[in-house]
This record gives C-alpha cells, sequence and structure tokens, in this order.
C-alpha cells in the first residue's frame, strides 16, 4: 500500500466535534460486539447469536455471529480510539445497512416495533465518520505523521 494512500486514509479535516460523535458511537458498538460475541450485557454469545443468525437465514449461522460481532466490537474499538477510522466506519456502515435490511427494516421505523431506528442513527454516524475522519485526539494523527 503507497504511502499517499494511507495518508489520505488518515487525513481529517474534522475537529473537535468528531470526538463527541466518536466516543458514544464507539462505546455503542464495542458493547453491541461484546453481547453478540461474549455473552456481555444480556447478550447471547457467539453460539446463542449463530443459532439466531441461522433462524433467520443468514447462513452459516456461526460466520456470521463471528463476522458481525467482530465488525461491531473491533471497529467500535477502532472508532473509539480513532484508528483506522475511516476504514472501520466503512465496515459499521456495511454491517448497519445489513442489520436494517435483514432483521429491521420490515417492521417499519420505529425501535418499539423492533424497527430500524436505531440501526439508522448507527449507519448515519458511521457514514459521517467515513466522510470525515477521526478528527483531533486519535491514533490516526499519529500515524499520519509517520507516512508524511
Amino acid at each position: 500500500m503507497s504511502a499517499s494512500l494511507i495518508r489520505k486514509t488518515l487525513d481529517s479535516r474534522a475537529t473537535w466535534s468528531t470526538l463527541a460523535l466518536r466516543l458514544p458511537i464507539g462505546l455503542t458498538f464495542m458493547a453491541h460486539g461484546a453481547q453478540k460475541l461474549f455473552g456481555m450485557f444480556g447478550g447471547y454469545g457467539l453460539e446463542g447469536t449463530a443459532q439466531w443468525m441461522a433462524s433467520i437465514g443468514l447462513e452459516p449461522g456461526f460466520l456470521m455471529a463471528l463476522l458481525a460481532g467482530s465488525a461491531e466490537f473491533f471497529g467500535g474499538l477502532a472508532i473509539l480510539i480513532g484508528l483506522f477510522t475511516r476504514p472501520a466506519a466503512l465496515v459499521l456502515a456495511f454491517t448497519m445497512l445489513m442489520a436494517i435490511f435483514s432483521v429491521h427494516f420490515e417492521n417499519g421505523l420505529f425501535l418499539a416495533n423492533n424497527g430500524y431506528e436505531f440501526g439508522l442513527a448507527l449507519l448515519a454516524a458511521s457514514v459521517s465518520l467515513l466522510m470525515s475522519g477521526a478528527g483531533n485526539l486519535a491514533l490516526d494523527n499519529q500515524l499520519k505523521r509517520r507516512f508524511s
């Protein structure tokens, strides 16, 4: 990978405002990933999530649970610390699109009906971070300096 591409990926025009978005979004994604992978916070863990995913047609269930849980947990961690923020946000945006259209869309907008409003909010935050980059107080800035 060329140094120029790495610099462009890590570049950010945002300031402190992005930090206000990264912290709660990163923590939220990590918590949801921890539910899927480790059974924390009332989640079903990898086996339970795999069975549920298989039951709704997302096969193979174990792989889908592993991919979704890993994207959310590790992508959320990356967003939280501002490390490879744009690639993490891209993966998380795709994950939210999958969740919206495979699980929630048929239930309508509202969360009370298991709708897609929460997934849509997480999708919007992910796309915002994809476009803006990490902003200030992010490890991406340290990496960018190394490739400058």
